[in-house]
């Protein structure tokens, strides 16, 4: 009675230790901001189809920078950042970005990860392309028109910081 018992408790506890179908999402399991093996040869398999040649952060993001910006500073976390942005998944399909002729104005260390990253590499003037797996953008949650579990590219023009 006592084996039957303790293979009962065995088998509970194993069980209750896996994912439930709510937790994954599109293939997507939330990591904590730290991108998955998967999340980066996603990345790499996007950027090889479409031959775009990025350069890979150590933190799990691709990105290309198209003008470097001018003057000493770099925007950081700190900073209060006016851009020019379009953001879209990887059909294409844009999901936000200012209007022509506008920008906006976001407190840095307020935006996802990814931006938080990638935006102090260039100056005020600079553009880059930023190419973010899930765990760098909004993980495991939908978002407006952005499904759960997706790769984001933004291109973004500093204006200001």
């Amino acid at each position: 009675m006592k084996k039957c018992l303790f293979v009962i408790v065995i088998t509970l506890v194993l069980f209750a230790c896996e994912k439930s179908p709510s937790d994954v999402v599109n293939n997507c399991v939330s990591t904590g901001g730290v991108p998955t093996a998967a999340e980066i040869t996603g990345i790499e398999t996007y950027l090889s189809g479409k031959g775009i040649t990025a350069t890979k952060d150590p933190r799990g993001f691709y990105y290309a920078i198209l003008g470097t910006g001018y003057g000493a500073d770099f925007p950081n976390l700190n900073s209060n950042v006016t851009v020019k942005y379009k953001g879209t998944l990887t059909d294409g399909k844009v999901f936000d970005s200012t209007s022509t002729g506008t920008t906006a104005t976001f407190p840095l260390k307020g935006v996802i990860t990814g931006w938080q990253y990638g935006i102090p590499l260039v100056k005020k003037g600079g553009v880059i392309n930023l190419y973010l797996p899930p765990s760098l953008a909004y993980g495991c949650q939908a978002s407006g028109g952005i499904p759960a579990g997706s790769m984001l590219i933004f291109n973004v023009e500093i204006v200001n910081f």
